[in-house]
């Protein structure tokens, strides 16, 4: 079975002003995932973190993308995990409103933006 990258749905939340882009992809080759998170990038210019989680068969890996360690990343692939599901990545782009939220605050923030988003589908 061959599956194209594609974005599947969108989630935002709002968190004392910092903002939580959530994006769900259905991808098929780790390489897309270099491709989506330069594109991504390219277009989100004023974001400041760009935390994912990805899962394809047995290549997984998560990123905190410079928040503090396992705060961004570990809570997406989590989400990932209790859903069992496979060919997707996650991205959860943040948007600093200037309060700190703490490690905690970023992981129920990356949590619940990852596990909305994942509801959409």
């Amino acid at each position: 079975m061959v599956l194209k990258m594609e974005l599947l749905n969108t989630y935002t939340l709002e968190i004392k002003k910092s903002k939580f882009v959530a994006l769900y992809y259905q991808i098929d080759d780790v390489n897309d995932v270099k491709n989506i998170l330069e594109d991504l990038k390219k277009e989100h210019k004023k974001a400041k973190h760009f935390p994912y989680a990805y899962k394809i068969d047995q290549n997984i890996k998560k990123s905190d993308d410079k928040e503090p360690s396992n705060t961004a990343g570990s809570p997406i692939l989590n989400i990932i995990e209790k859903n069992n599901l496979n060919h997707v990545l996650v991205i959860v782009i943040r948007y600093f409103g200037g309060i700190k939220l703490g490690a905690g605050g970023l992981i129920r923030a990356y949590s619940n933006a990852a596990r909305e988003v994942v509801k959409l589908i």
